[in-house]
């Protein structure tokens, strides 16, 4: 990295007045390799209509624009638009549109800006709405691929296997509907201001099928998030907080019946055991409320 690079950035802030929101999880890509890198990494060609969510001052955004058919970059800071305004001048492939993502009908969005293209994701995530963030582009069915900048903690445990410390009810989200990959760090002193902590890029490709067959994945989740309840505890245990109405013992059963060990913890299933033990208590819980 160049000190170039960084007082160029910080000339263009203060030129228009801006200051950093901590409330919006703001930290700008200072370095121009990591968003080239980024840009890559998403595979983002002629063919690729882009959301970015959150391009701060487009550092992204412009390696994006000379790759791909479009570039929609959603941005809730309206503090921001008269900067991407002067950086992003020269690209005519790119639409900002000033809005909180969250809010957003993604899945819209994609089909009347992204007509002819495949739609992609590739962004910055402000670290503030990175689940609820992901969460949404997942549930938008729309998109093949996600490359992310996130903090390396939220990309280990989207990647972590069963039995480790980062798994957990997020992970299997994740990986039941992406194949999730961590591609390479990003330091703190690449960005402005610096964070406290180590970044990653995650890249995921959203899966056309799921690895393992469910009947209702509403379930399949609550199955998922019950066996995290409780960390600490065995996975029969854990199930008592959403399905206590079966009982201990019968629990107990149900999970030893799909080939589990009575005192194993939830976070030593996989996606196939979680598909066997949904399945089975769907039908338990089924005959509980007929009774």
């Amino acid at each position: 990295m160049r000190n170039d690079e960084r007082q160029q950035i910080e000339a263009l802030l203060a030129r228009h007045g801006f200051r950093f929101s901590k409330s919006k999880g703001q930290n700008f890509l200072v370095d121009r390799d990591v968003p080239r890198a980024i840009a890559e990494a998403s595979g983002a060609d002629a063919g690729s209509g882009v959301l970015e969510i959150g391009p701060g001052v487009g550092a992204l955004s412009q390696e994006l624009c000379r790759r791909a058919g479009k570039v929609v970059a959603i941005e809730l800071d309206t503090a921001l638009p008269p900067i991407l305004a002067e950086t992003m001048a020269g690209f005519d492939n790119f639409e900002l549109i000033s809005a909180d993502a969250l809010k957003l009908d993604l899945a819209a969005l994609a089909r009347e800006r992204f007509a002819g293209l495949t739609p992609i994701v590739c962004a910055n995530l402000p670290y503030n709405i990175t689940t609820p963030m992901l969460t949404k582009l997942v549930e938008a069915r729309c998109f093949t691929r996600l490359t992310v900048l996130v903090q390396r903690e939220v990309a280990q445990r989207i990647c972590a296997a069963p039995g480790t410390a980062a798994y957990g009810a997020f992970s299997v989200f994740m990986q039941y509907h992406t194949e999730p990959e961590l591609c390479f760090e990003v330091p703190p002193e690449r960005f402005l201001p610096r964070p406290k902590v180590t970044s990653a890029v995650l890249r995921a490709r959203v899966r056309e099928t799921p690895p393992v067959a469910v009947a209702d994945e509403a379930f399949f989740f609550r199955v998922v998030c019950a066996a995290f309840a409780l960390r600490r505890k065995t996975l029969v245990n854990s199930l008592m907080t959403a399905f206590g109405a079966l009982g201990k013992e019968k629990l107990t059963r149900l999970a030893v019946g799909c080939g589990l060990d009575a005192n194993v913890r939830g976070e030593r299933l996989g996606l196939a055991e979680f598909a066997r033990l949904t399945e089975a208590l769907s039908r338990s819980a089924a005959g509980v409320s007929r009774d």
